[in-house]
């Protein structure tokens, strides 16, 4: 097996983008990628989305993409693991080109989510949920989660104010993210006054719906210095994983088995441990998310996360900053690109380039994507060369 690097990043601004198809969006990510990266063909392209033909009534997303992206006749595959698409279509390139498949592979993540009502954007998102026995009993994301969160409180003492100070510390960051769909800071208590969606959880405990792409090239390790003369990123390891579906299946409502087991399948394949991990960009598509992922990552104990978060050990200049984008609270969650831009993320700040919020001396960062309620996962580490 062939290392890889990723040697071009694109993104475009995020949020409510109503003059732009989906085939638009995700150009506006491609084509900024492949100029960063100064190839002149792709031998494959992987894209994550999620629910196009719900959102948009478009499927066959692979060859609309590639025509409309002026690349045909490349190999193109269209990759969907609910909201882990984006993080599935990054392993499923980095699996191509570190076989001696392809040399030059273009993994992109789309997804057009506000050209239908709220009560269709419900529905598309609960196809991620276990349709019989979640969605068809009135069991919605939000809901979900907030079992998760009631269950953790009850454990672990896990508060409202931590909850709400994960949205207040990505809103911080987000504020330096000139891409993010909401740049602006909130503050904890403004969280705790917004509506209730579903106890404990309120309004700004949520990830908005969000238009969006991102975009990675991929290459040998190799040939990288050959193709471009910016820093170098390594990806040094990716771990998958699936759980069940159904949160109901689990014996542990907060454990989520499937990060736990992809996060060590990617330290295993890279040869790292969590002291070694600058920074993370991991999957806060609710507050309560990112508390249960850090600890399931074991990046803190069980009922560590919240108190840490209070003391300020997550945010930017603490002992671990994370969601230094803003995560998906502030920066937005376009389902199937959210995966890819984590990568775009720590890549930039990887190559020195993150402005105002950069990481200062970071050499290794961890993403983690994950789809639905943790029914699949994917942990990704990222180190300079």
């Amino acid at each position: 097996m062939r290392d890889v690097a990723i040697i071009g990043i694109g993104m475009n601004k995020w949020g409510e983008l109503w003059g732009d198809s989906l085939r638009d969006i995700f150009v506006q990510a491609a084509l900024p990628a492949i100029r960063d990266a100064g190839v002149k063909k792709l031998d494959s392209m992987y894209i994550g989305c999620m629910s196009s033909g719900i959102f948009t009534g478009q499927e066959h997303l692979a060859s609309l993409l590639a025509d409309y992206l002026g690349v045909l006749p490349v190999s193109a595959t269209r990759v969907e693991s609910a909201c882990a698409s984006g993080g599935v279509a990054l392993r499923c390139g980095w699996l191509d080109v570190a076989s001696g498949e392809s040399d030059i592979v273009l993994v992109g993540g789309v997804e057009k989510m506000t050209d239908v009502g709220g009560d269709e954007a419900t529905y598309a998102l609960s196809t991620a949920a276990d349709m019989e026995y979640e969605a068809f009993n009135g069991a919605t994301f939000p809901g979900l989660y907030a079992l998760i969160a009631r269950d953790h409180m009850r454990r672990y003492g896990t508060t409202s104010e931590m909850l709400a100070e994960v949205a207040a510390k990505n809103h911080w960051h987000g504020s330096k993210n000139p891409n993010a769909q909401f740049p602006m800071e909130i503050s904890r208590q403004a969280v705790l006054n917004s509506v209730m969606v579903a106890d404990p959880l309120h309004i700004l405990d949520c990830s908005p719906i969000t238009d969006g792409a991102a975009a990675v090239i991929l290459c040998p390790l190799d040939m990288a210095k050959d193709l471009t003369d910016k820093p170098i990123v390594k990806i040094s390891g990716i771990g998958h994983a699936t759980d069940t579906i159904q949160l109901a299946d689990r014996a542990d409502f907060c454990a989520l088995d499937a990060v736990r087991i992809a996060c060590e399948r990617a330290m295993a394949k890279a040869h790292k441990t969590h002291a070694d991990i600058d920074l993370i960009e991991l999957h806060d598509c609710f507050t309560i998310a990112e508390i249960c992922v850090l600890e399931a990552m074991g990046f803190f104990g069980r009922g560590e996360a919240g108190p840490a978060t209070l003391a300020g050990e997550t945010r930017h200049g603490g002992r671990l900053p994370v969601n230094v984008s803003g995560g998906l609270k502030s920066k937005g969650h376009p389902v199937g690109a959210t995966g890819v831009a984590q990568i775009y993320e720590l890549v930039t700040h990887l190559r020195r380039a993150a402005g105002g919020r950069q990481v200062q001396g970071a050499i290794c960062g961890l993403a983690q994507n994950m789809g639905g309620t943790g029914g699949s996962s994917v942990v990704t580490i990222l180190e300079a060369i």
